[in-house]
């Protein structure tokens, strides 16, 4: 069974996140979204909503699997018996950074290959940030992430005292 590891903070999942999930489910036998923390982020979700949104968005692929992980991502992908580490690519400012990032895992685990996929088009623009953003501003982001993750958001910044 050949199987890909898709890491991020998906805080929250965006339709950009689910494209390149639908678009690896082609190419894998088994996709494992992985949550993780990302300490040079201020998280809107905790790694538990994160993780719940993420099944509940993707509980139409029957191959997709949620998880979150804490140490390296290439231990994780051995642990895992990856293939391969997912990574999106929105425009060419994303690419220096994960090149960085695909070097170093290749140094660490060569054995575990990382795939740069694209998201449609439509999708290039959307970020995590982004998203917050518009809601926190009271726009509409229903194009943008699937509905669970709408409501989610939308609770969650209700509940946040204005700056």
């Amino acid at each position: 069974m050949r199987t890909a590891i898709y890491p991020g903070s998906f805080d929250p999942l965006t339709n950009g996140h689910l494209d390149v999930i639908e678009r690896a489910v082609k190419l894998f036998d088994r996709v494992v979204l992985t949550v993780a923390n990302n300490e040079s982020k201020q998280a809107l979700f905790t790694i538990p909503e994160r993780i719940a949104l993420a099944r509940e968005s993707v509980k139409h692929l029957p191959n997709v699997e949620v998880d979150t992980f804490e140490n390296l991502l290439v231990d994780y992908a051995e642990r895992r018996s990856a293939a391969a580490i997912i990574r999106g690519l929105r425009a060419v400012s994303d690419f220096e950074f994960e090149f960085q990032l695909a070097l170093m895992n290749r140094k660490l685990n060569e054995r575990v290959e990382t795939i740069f996929m694209m998201p449609k088009d439509t999708y290039t623009f959307l970020s995590s940030r982004i998203i917050k953003e518009i809601a926190r501003l009271g726009g509409d982001i229903s194009a943008f992430v699937p509905e669970n993750v709408r409501i989610a958001l939308t609770n969650k910044l209700k509940h946040i005292p204005e700056k």
